[in-house]
């Protein structure tokens, strides 16, 4: 059994923005799967269901971004699984908007969320599918940025990159992660290219 947790903060207002994209990811999975991501458990919103033949759980931790490994540690607990059965989705504002980034360890980064799930597990070995935020200009505030809705213009880009995550994740479970690194790791073409 593996565990998928797509980070973001919840309620309404925090629907559309950069920093929900883990929890659009996740319920993009629950989607191809009929399912919802909805019963509540460890602090999180949880579905069961099977990828690629796999048992999984998907989860959205309602603790808040900062917070989210109160949430992934319960989980984890839960359902005794190692943290290598562990899969998190994220946002990353150092990454071009459109660009997947997939690795199978390593640090958080800036991201607040990671810092806290690395923290919770106190572990790294976990495969991260981070989804690029980054704008083409210099940002004077992240936390804004990443808080503010979705420009209409960035919704295509944003919707294609959730739909290769959601396919990213398929690959990992079914070929591993190395295979998933090859396949999406490529910076993101611009439109007009």
């Amino acid at each position: 059994m593996k565990l998928i947790v797509g980070l973001g903060n919840p309620g309404y207002e925090y629907h559309l923005t950069p920093h929900n994209l883990g929890f659009m990811a996740v319920d993009r999975l629950a989607e191809s799967c009929g399912v919802e991501v909805a019963r509540r458990e460890a602090q999180a919103l949880t579905a069961a269901t099977e990828i690629e033949g796999e048992r999984v759980i998907l989860a959205k931790p309602q603790t808040y971004m900062n917070l989210s490994g109160m949430a992934v540690a319960r989980l984890r607990e839960r359902y005794e699984l190692p943290v290598q059965d562990l899969i998190v989705l994220l946002d990353d504002v150092d990454l071009p908007l459109g660009t997947l980034r997939i690795r199978s360890r390593g640090s958080a980064g800036t991201h607040n969320g990671l810092k806290s799930v690395i923290g919770a597990l106190q572990a790294e070995d976990f495969a991260r599918v981070r989804m690029g935020v980054g704008p083409d200009r210099p940002l004077e505030d992240r936390v804004s940025y990443l808080l503010k809705p979705l420009r209409r213009a960035e919704l295509e880009t944003v919707a294609d990159m959730i739909e290769r995550a959601a396919e990213a994740v398929s690959v990992i479970l079914k070929e591993g992660i190395p295979a998933a690194m090859n396949r999406f790791n490529r910076r993101a073409t611009s439109p007009e290219t």
